[in-house]
């Protein structure tokens, strides 16, 4: 093999690694994976990924690119939403892994958080949303901006959320 067809080919596979870590994680079928197994431990019905839900998560990832701050778009009225960032890249496996962690903090007694935040994880328990969309962006800073939204929303004051 000649040493351009090899270069090709290590190029060629370079890129293929880099596509795959790049794009890894951030599927929809990822995030609807990651949120059912999170949903089936408490068992609530599996949620499903919404386009309308993933354009107005994508609209709004898109409007956060500048700064990567962590400011809630309010949803329109219509959708529930958990927002991550970081100065690194983070993948929506990651983001999630954040927000279930507040899971130690719901206590389901008393329908409150006890000891730390615990509205992300409530988010993604929440029964009656159903269908769900998340983006991902790369912020100007380097830093990444992870947005998912729920409908209908949840965390309504004083119902729990299964």
């Amino acid at each position: 093999m000649e040493l351009s067809s090899k270069l090709s080919v290590s190029f060629f596979f370079f890129f293929f690694l880099f596509a795959l870590t790049t794009y890894a994680q951030n599927s929809p079928q990822d995030y609807v994976n990651a949120h059912n197994a999170a949903r089936s431990q408490v068992g609530v019905p599996n949620i499903a990924w919404d386009e309308t839900v993933a354009a107005f998560a994508r609209n709004y990832a898109n409007q956060r690119k500048a700064d990567c701050r962590l400011v809630h778009s309010g949803g329109g009225g219509k959708y529930g939403e958990n927002l991550a960032s970081s100065s690194a890249d983070l993948t929506g496996t990651d983001a999630m892994k954040l927000w279930v962690a507040e899971k130690k903090y719901y206590d389901y007694n008393s329908n409150s958080c006890v000891g730390g935040v615990c509205g992300h994880y409530t988010q993604v328990v929440w029964k009656t949303s159903v269908r769900l969309g998340c983006a991902k962006v790369r912020c100007d800073n380097g830093g990444t901006f992870i947005g998912c939204n729920y409908a209908p929303p949840g965390n309504y004051v004083g119902q729990r959320p299964y």
